[in-house]
C-alpha cells in the first residue's frame, strides 16, 4: 500500500499491486486493474520510488527457510 495525495489535498492509501499503469498528461494519473482512475499530486516518478520502496520492505522481511534435504524453500 502507498500513501498518495489527490488534487483536493487529501491523502489516500492505494493498493499498488492494483496499479496497471500510471501516466503523466500532465496531472499524474493512476489507473488500476479495475478501470478506475485517481489522479494525484505526487509525479510520475516519486510514485514509482514509493512502489518500490513498498516492495522492498515487503521482500526484505521475507523469511528463507531450508527443507530436511537442504534446498531452500
Amino acid at each position: 500500500m502507498i500513501k498518495v495525495t489527490k488534487l483536493n489535498g487529501k491523502e489516500y492509501v492505494v493498493n499498488s499491486d492494483l496499479i496497471e499503469f500510471i501516466e503523466s498528461t500532465p496531472d499524474t494519473v493512476i489507473t488500476l486493474t479495475t478501470g478506475k482512475k485517481i489522479i494525484i499530486l505526487e509525479s510520475v516518478d516519486q510514485t514509482i520510488k514509493k512502489i518500490i520502496k513498498y516492495k522492498q520492505s515487503i521482500f526484505s522481511q521475507t523469511i528463507i527457510t531450508h527443507n530436511p534435504l537442504g534446498n531452500e524453500v
